[in-house]
């Protein structure tokens, strides 16, 4: 399965293994894990295939319906639409993967492909996690503070969010790759031909994937609790909304943090677990817990990728603006042109529900 920590990683054990206990001998595990040709890359391609056609579906249904709320200038469109367009990115490069699998974990696409590939997989997560946290930061600051922020939240506002984040994250993984030699994230030694999983790692990314587990997702997740906490609280003492609009609220809360848990909380949780065995552990003993992980690690890693399968659903389902122009779409052959535009328009005088 894919493996970040491979970008990092030296191709000669021996080096590596000098990071590990200094009384473990170099030549103590020829091959720290072995990856042989087995159903494991069956059902790897099996998510993999799923998630590119749900993904792709879901994304390009909702792509136009997302425009029409940028394009009235919707501070949660522009979000959604940052989200649409780094999911398609990655969705791109999974029939890579799927072909990767196919071949029973080898690469046969050359070096630069890999690297690519792995780029856009890796920036796809964390661009994703921190837009969520972007429009969950939102929510609250518009149902907590509706009079304090309401001048200052434009489109420029969130285009600002948007580009930072993906500046930001695309930058330090062109950094690493480059600091690092793009050739690594390629393993041929002994015709390997494996891309993104190389082992073991070595000490420098050991320390990289606790910084990644705490800023890129622990901290993320704070920020999600403490944000839908006060607006679940702030929302239920609110004699003023609807239960309609209660609930709509409840869904995003809820379906947010369940996106976390589904996706990105099993990988990270692993690669947590992974980094501190290779601190605590000699050589022998950390490739025999790399071979026993590494299939429950794939699946986490395959799991992460079905985040551009429901990001698109999760906030169609929970913005009624969205929904309508969304239905005014798959009818539009019915409808002129001059009514789709009046269809549209229709909510925005509830000021409220739309900001919710």
């Amino acid at each position: 399965m894919v493996d970040t920590d491979s970008a990092f990683q030296p191709l000669d054990l021996p080096e590596a293994a000098g990071t590990m206990n200094a009384t473990t001998a170099p030549s103590a595990t020829p091959a720290c894990v072995k990856i042989d040709s087995n159903a494991i890359s069956d059902l790897l391609m099996t998510v993999y295939i799923l998630a590119f056609i749900l993904g792709l579906f879901f994304n390009v249904l909702t792509m136009v319906p997302i425009w029409q709320q940028v394009r009235k200038e919707n501070v949660l469109g522009i979000f959604l639409l940052s989200l649409s367009l780094s999911d398609m990115l990655f969705l791109f490069t999974v029939p890579l993967w799927i072909n990767y699998y196919h071949q029973d974990h080898h690469w046969k696409l050359g070096v630069m492909s890999c690297s690519v590939a792995g780029f856009f997989y890796y920036s796809n997560m964390y661009v994703s996690i921190y837009l969520l946290c972007c429009i969950s930061v939102d929510r609250c600051l518009v149902v907590t503070e509706p009079l304090r922020f309401k001048t200052h939240r434009t489109s420029r506002y969130a285009w600002a969010q948007c580009a930072t984040v993906y500046v930001l994250v695309m930058t330090l993984h062109i950094v690493v790759l480059v600091n690092d030699n793009l050739t690594d994230a390629h393993d041929d030694k002994d015709s390997n031909d494996r891309c993104y999983e190389t082992y073991p790692m070595q000490r420098p990314v050991a320390l990289f994937n606790l910084l990644r587990v705490g800023i890129g997702f622990l901290l993320p997740l704070l920020v999600l609790a403490v944000s839908y906490w006060r607006v679940l609280a702030t929302v239920g003492q609110s004699p003023g909304l609807s239960a309609q609009v209660k609930r709509k609220v409840r869904m995003l809360s809820f379906g947010v943090i369940g996106i976390f848990s589904f996706c990105f909380a099993p990988y990270h949780l692993l690669l947590l677990t992974r980094s501190l065995v290779f601190y605590s552990s000699d050589l022998a003993s950390y490739c025999q817990f790399e071979q026993k992980m590494h299939f429950p690690f794939s699946c986490t890693l395959a799991l992460s990728s079905l985040n551009s399968v429901v990001d698109p659903v999760l906030y169609i389902l929970v913005s009624n603006s969205v929904q309508e122009d969304l239905k005014m779409c798959c009818n539009r052959h019915k409808r002129t042109q001059a009514e789709e535009c009046t269809l549209g328009t229709h909510n925005r005088g509830k000021m409220n529900n739309q900001l919710i």
